[in-house]
This record gives C-alpha cells, structure tokens and sequence, in this order.
C-alpha cells in the first residue's frame, strides 16, 4: 500500500505543479461568488444521434477494414456505471453471453460465439493497446476489470483478430480509458453512488491539458455486503496516465493503473437448496483477494506525412490469493478445520511496435500497410495446499512445507511479427495478414498425489518435474469489403485461429476436478461474412454470419475414480467443434425520421438477436458427437426503448438468454454435487433514469425489476462449487458533478 500512496501523491503533486495552481486557489473560486467567470459549467453529452457501432477501417495503428467489430461509448449509454454491470454494458452488442456470478462489478465474465465465459478468458484482453490479464499467452484469465466510469470506450474485434492481436479465438477487446479535457486545465468528476445490500461507489477524476501537457487520474472505492450471506467486499482502484507532446511529431505517454480487493464468497448451491432459498449461503470462510499493478509507457512518432511509428513497453507485477472449502457443496464446512489455499503472483514484461504506412497507387487507389513486433515475457508462481483452520482472510498455508497440493513456476516467452495490408480499389477493398509466433512455455515444480478411501492412503507420492514446450505457429487470413455509399458495407473475411495451453492450465488441485496432463494446444480458423451500415443518423444496423471451427477443444466430461467410485469432472482435448450463428443488432431513433420534430425529444429503439448453433462435431468420445457446446444458447436476444426530453432520460432493457448445458455431455439432470446440470432459459429487465442540471446529475437504476430467480453459471471452484444465483431486484442512486476550469 505504501507503494500506491506513492504513485497516488506524486501523481496529484505533478498535476498541481504542472498546472500552477494551488489549492487555495481553487478553494477561493469554488467559494467566492464574484469569481464565477472563472468556472466552466461542463455539460454532459446528450447525443440524439445514433453512432455507427462499429471501427472504422483505420483506427490510430490498427486495421479493422473487413472484420466484424463493435465500438461502446460509454458516454452515449445509459446506464449506472458504478456497478460495472456487463448485462447492462454490452446490451447492444449482439451474442455475447454473460456470466452473472459477481454482484459486486469485480468481475466480468463474457464470452460469444459457443466459448468459454469464465474471466472473459476467451478474449484478448487489453486496455490502451496493452495486456492486462494474468498471462496474456498461457493463462488469460481476467482479475482486473478497470472501472466502467473512467472509460470513453469499449472497442470489440471478434473472428479475425488472430492476426494482430495472437492466439484467441474469442478476439480482442481494448478498454480505451478517458483521457484529459483537451479544453481546460482541470477538469473535475465526483460520483457518488449508494444503492441496495450496503452497496456504495465513490470515485473522483481529475484531468486536463496545459501547454504541451494532457493528464488524467482517477480513484475508486467501492464496498458492500452482497445481496447473499458471507458477500463482504472492499476494492480500491487508482489510475494516472500523463502524456506529453515533445513537438508535433513525437508524443511520449505513461500509465500506471492499481486494483486491490479482498471479497468474501458464500459458495455455490446445491439445485435443491436454489430452489428452496437462492439467498443462503453454506460458505462463511471462502475469501478471494486481488493485488493488480499495471504499468505502461509508449511512444508515437510520426515520422512523415505518410507513415509513422507507435511503440508501447508495459508490464505487470500482480498476486491473487483465494482461501476456503472447495469441497463439494453438499459436504458442511465444519470450522477450525483446513480450508484450501491458492497462492498466484504474476510478474509479466513486453513490448509491441507498430508502423503504419499509408500511400496512394493513384487517385482512386489508397493503401495502407501495417507492421508489426511483439517481444512477451511472464511468469507465473503458483502454489495451491493445505490452507489455515481460521475464518479470517489470512490466505496462508497450515505448514510451509508441501501438503496436499502443488508448488510450481510457469515462466513463457513469446515473440512474434505479424502484417496486413489493405488495398482499396475504389468501393472495394482487400486486405491479406499473416503472423508468425514463436512460443516456449516451461514449468519447473513439484506435486504430491495422495488418493484415499475411508480414511485409508491408497497411494502417497511427490512428483517431480520440468517441462519445455517450444511451437513455431504460422496464422494467415484474408478479408474483402465492398462500400456502395459511404454508410453501407459488405464484408467478407477467413481467418486462422490459435491458442497455446500453458502447464499453468494443467497443475490444479480443486476437489472435483481433475486435468489431463497431456492437453494440446487448440487450433482452429473463423469466417465472417457481414452488413452493417448507417442511415442519416437515425439508425444503424449490423448483421453478421459467421463460422468457427475448434481442434483440439479443451472442455470438460463426468467421470467416476476407479479406486474410490466418486464422480469429478475430468479436463481434456475432448472434441472437435463447430459453431454457426447469426448476429443481428440496430438501433433507430424513431422522431428524428421526421426533422419537424423538435431536437428536444429522442426515442430510441434498440434489439439484437443472436442465433447460435454449436455442436461437438468429431471426439473419441462418441457420446458426445453431436451435442451442444457448453455455455452456448441457441438464444440471446436483449432490446430497449430509451427517451429523453431536454436534459431528462429514461429507458428500460429487456435481456433473455435461452437455456444451456454446462458440460460436454448435456446432462439433463443435475449432478448431486451441483457442478453440472443444465441452466434454464431466463429474462431480466432493468430500468435506468437520470436527470441532469447545470453541474450535477441524478441517475438512478432499477435492476431485475421482476425480481426473477435465476443462475447464469454452475462452477466446479471458486466461486462455487455447484450453483452461483444471479442478483434479485436492487436499486443505485448516483449524484455526478461536472465542474471545469477555465482555460
């Protein structure tokens, strides 16, 4: 903590210094009326048009020409932001499947297209360009999310983002933090938001630009009881990012962002006690904590009118520790006994550059080559034993020395080099991409297997071992686009797919599950066929067809020990698969098609529908040919109507989400230990307000206004086991002030 005080006082003391003014100043020109003319009142962007939804061919050093893609601006939604809610957040983005199992915003688990939700693992995941996971290459599990109130934007690539962002077949999604008020030097944001189950959110910005200086920074606090027993969290999360422009040509930026929560977990439940009560909780020792420092710094130069360069150094010192009884749910958790105990840190270190180079053949033939290097380092320290007999979050070991578990380093390195190149002939363009990685996953540790039946040791051993994997892996992909007018695209495009496993995937010790040591990396390719467009700002629309094919998938299957006839789940490369879908999403401000209207209204109409047909396709598990992909409903349809008049809006969202299995076999009927089973078919319905005046804004939120009983996930650990039941009906209430000075 003493390190993120640091960063927190020097960040205010350079903004203070850079900008001159102290804080008598400012104090003197909240509190004296006659120097008024010195405060800028900021009004909140109330946009009645409707957005494109989706990038642009050429975004800052990116190509996105013929790929399907999604922008969210977070400014233009309206929703309560405090609560990082993903149900609400990626309403208007059609097919993403959305774990609610986290009441607290903590966390956020999606995934599209019949893949895994679990820490939105299936996704590359960055924020400004850079690799915020746990290992971006071997274990991409998210354990930090940054705060929904200091974003401008989401972007989303899915399908063909392979080729510049690596090895996930879910795609990439960029979390692009709000930068300084480019009109003001100091522009201050207080949110405060308090809301049911002792939920409070308190988060404050500064930011602004001076001279050849543009900075932003912003802390978060955010606690609660949780709506179930034994639900108690408190996070704290600070961000700076300072950017300066040395001359026209070369801007230099840094960033340091810090996550720190510690949240108690009040297990899963069993489908009888669900149905009984979805409030209790078996669980009162189970802790999760989180330690996240992220750092990055970049440089971008232009180096002529046609090309220029971009190169961003980050890295990551990190830790998440986690305590309790992951034994099977049904089993009571008798106190002052051993609890499990998992102990991570993560120190990670790379390096990605980009040139872009931007020419024309002639008049009406403009192309644009990208380039690109990326140079990974991390490493992983992971150990998972015999926790303390305490109720307190400790998150340490019964004894030093190995117990029941495992003691092991996952060191990675990756580097790769990858281009594309779009051509544009008139109304049509190509563009053809190819990425080399290489790729060198090891594991140097130690484990003891112990296998017991009636309190009787069947067998006692501590394995040794170390391990090196090295894989050369070439993608390839090539993508077309016809543009009629400047608002309507047909886009077309196939791309190689790749995701290395890391031996970080293959040592667990979870009760219930167990992994196979031999598991393979997963390869695959995706084709996208779309149409997407914008009708004079009154509506948009974005309908998009696409193919997945999945080798080597690594998921799930019931088994029973030979030795003691116990049923777990058993991690493999079961099964080739195949996912199919549609995706359908528009939005339509319904009184601007007539322009008598007054500007003052705007009622918005949004729907997207996705159809997902996703099955095991070929395994030597033959009882599984043919069957449904986890996690993958055919169904996911959400819409809404919103309406403003003047400064007043308030609009309601609908979500339904069709029924799903949760394990390669679809079982129909749930296990005893809760871990697998199938999950109805649901619908939830939200409503948000807000009410803006001069400086300050009222929103408040109505969450699951039916109050209906539902479960989006059945976990085999942490958070669980067995079934994690999804928020009933709350309410947020947030006071937002907006205040600038003048310039």
């Amino acid at each position: 903590m003493r390190t993120n005080r640091f960063w927190i006082l020097l960040s205010f003391f350079l903004c203070n210094k850079l900008w001159g003014q102290s804080q008598d100043t400012l104090n003197t020109t909240f509190q004296d009326s006659t120097e008024l003319n010195e405060v800028i009142i900021t009004e909140q962007k109330n946009n009645k048009d409707i957005e494109s939804g989706f990038l642009r061919s050429v975004e800052q050093f990116s190509i996105y020409a013929a790929k399907k893609s999604d922008v969210i601006r977070l400014d233009d939604l309206m929703v309560n932001k405090a609560k990082n809610s993903g149900r609400q957040i990626y309403a208007k983005v059609a097919g993403i499947n959305i774990w609610e199992s986290d009441a607290s915003g903590l966390q956020t688990d999606i995934a599209a297209r019949g893949l895994d939700p679990n820490r939105s693992s299936s996704f590359n995941l960055r924020q400004n360009g850079y690799d915020i996971s746990a290992d971006a290459l071997g274990y991409p599990d998210a354990y930090y999310v940054p705060p929904t109130e200091g974003l401008e934007k989401i972007e989303m690539v899915r399908g063909a983002a392979s080729l510049q962002y690596g090895t996930q077949f879910g795609g990439m999604i960029n979390y692009k933090m709000n930068r300084g008020d480019k009109t003001t030097p100091l522009k201050i944001n207080i949110q405060q938001t308090a809301g049911s189950f002792g939920f409070t959110n308190t988060f404050v910005s500064l930011g602004g630009t001076k001279s050849k200086w543009q900075y932003y920074t912003f802390y978060q606090y955010r606690q609660g009881k949780g709506w179930r027993p034994n639900a108690n969290f408190d996070a704290h999360n600070y961000y700076a990012d300072i950017r300066y422009a040395v001359n026209e040509k070369l801007t230099i930026d840094a960033q340091y962002s810090m996550l720190q929560y510690i949240a108690q977990q009040p297990g899963g439940l069993t489908d009888a006690q669900f149905a009984d009560n979805p409030k209790q909780s078996s669980r009162t020792r189970n802790y999760f904590q989180v330690k996240w420092n992220l750092f990055a710094t970049s440089l971008q130069y232009k180096i002529t009118q046609k090309s220029k360069l971009s190169s961003q150094f980050f890295g990551l010192i990190a830790a998440r520790n986690a305590i309790g009884n992951l034994n099977n749910i049904q089993q009571q958790d008798i106190l002052n006994t051993p609890r499990d105990a998992f102990k991570d840190k993560y120190k990670n270190f790379g390096n990605e550059t980009k040139w872009l180079y931007t020419y024309k053949a002639t008049e009406k033939q403009a192309f644009v080559f990208l380039l690109g290097a990326r140079v990974y380092r991390g490493k992983t320290f992971k150990k998972q034993d015999i926790g303390d007999t305490t109720s307190l979050p400790t998150f340490s070991f019964f004894k030093e020395t190995l117990q029941d578990g495992s003691a092991y380093e996952f060191p990675s390195v990756n580097t790769a080099l990858f281009a594309e190149h779009l051509f544009t002939f008139g109304k049509f363009s190509i563009t053809p991409g190819c990425r080399y990685e290489f790729i060198n996953t090891m594991a140097d540790g130690k484990y003891r297997e112990i296998y017991s039946f009636n309190d009787i040791i069947l067998r006692d051993t501590t394995i040794f071992e170390e391990r090196t994997r090295k894989r050369h892996i070439f993608l390839a992909g090539i993508g077309a686009s016809f543009k009629p007018t400047d608002q309507l695209e047909v886009f077309a495009n196939i791309s190689q797919n790749y995701r290395a496993i890391n031996f970080n995937d293959v040592r667990t010790n979870i009760a219930g599950l167990r992994v196979d040591e031999n598991l393979q990396d997963e390869k695959g390719y995706s084709f996208d066929l779309g149409w997407r467009g914008l009708f004079r700002d009154i509506f948009n629309y974005n309908a998009n067809f696409y193919y997945l094919v999945y080798n080597n998938r690594i998921s799930e299957i019931n088994r029973k020990d030979t030795l003691t006839f116990i049923a777990y789940r058993y991690r493999t490369n079961i099964s080739k698969s195949r996912s199919l879908g549609i995706d359908f999403s528009t939005e339509i401000d319904v009184l601007r098609i007539k322009p008598e209207i007054s500007k003052d209204y705007s009622l918005k109409l949004f729907c997207n529908i996705a159809w997902l047909n996703a099955r095991y396709s070929k395994s030597e598990e033959e009882a599984i040919v043919g069957n449904k992909l986890e996690y993958a409903p055919d169904w996911i349809c959400r819409g809404g109507v919103e309406f403003s008049y003047k400064d007043f809006r308030i609009g309601t969202g609908v979500h339904y989400v069709g029924e799903q299995f949760t394990d390669a076999t679809n079982a129909e009927q749930a296990t005893v230990n809760a871990i697998a089973g199938k999950i109805p078919a649901y619908y939830v319905m939200d409503v948000n307000a807000s009410y803006q005046y001069r400086w300050f804004t009222l929103r408040a939120t109505f969450n699951n206004v039916t109050n209906n009983s539902y479960y989006t996930r059945r976990s085999a650990g942490y958070p669980g086991p067995g079934i994690i039941p999804a928020e009933p009906f709350n309410f947020l209430a947030t006071l937002i002030f907006d205040i600038g000075i003048k310039k």
